[in-house]
């Protein structure tokens, strides 16, 4: 993937990145969000991340339009789980398959060293090879199934939890 950017998320970006999600909104199982993102919300989960800390977004750049992301969020409420982040990677659907995905979490990852992350949660909606895949080859491992955990398209579906290690340690 020759040309292509990686850079921390922009307001400027969240017109193609809504459109990309809602894609897999619409098309997909992989989120189980049901009903299309709004500008408005994406513009919400923007003000999730920040320039340093736990809570990033990178996305890939081409020609001056974003490919894609990879974020981190918080996994849960409790103070206990801070050092553990819920990471997720969204590409246009013509990108995929083109190792787009790792360089995204290499970029992520690289930022979350410097931080206070002792683990990076991935959740997959299965079947799903390509991301499957993606968490594979970016140091996670599959530690459960969750099963008919989310119903979409009048089925339920499961979701298999990947865990990653990460650098830092108390």
């Amino acid at each position: 993937m020759t040309d292509v950017t990686f850079r921390p998320v922009e307001a400027g970006d969240l017109q193609v990145l809504t459109d990309i999600y809602n894609h897999y909104v619409r098309e997909t199982s992989v989120t189980f969000d049901i009903e299309p993102r709004t500008l408005e919300q994406r513009r919400q989960w923007l003000d999730g991340f920040a320039a340093t800390g736990r809570y990033r977004c990178f996305v890939a750049v081409k020609d001056g339009s974003p490919l894609g992301w990879a974020s981190s969020h918080r996994y849960h409420e409790r103070a206990a789980y801070d050092s553990t982040v819920l990471t997720s990677v969204y590409l246009a659907p013509d990108m995929t398959r083109q190792g787009l995905g790792r360089k995204l979490y290499a970029t992520l990852f690289g930022a979350l060293e410097k931080e206070d992350v002792h683990r990076a949660i991935g959740s997959i909606t299965v079947p799903n090879d390509a991301s499957l895949g993606l968490h594979r080859a970016t140091g996670f491992q599959q530690v459960g199934i969750y099963r008919e955990v989310g119903r979409k398209f009048g089925r339920y579906w499961d979701v298999a939890t990947w865990l990653r290690p990460m650098g830092i340690r108390p």
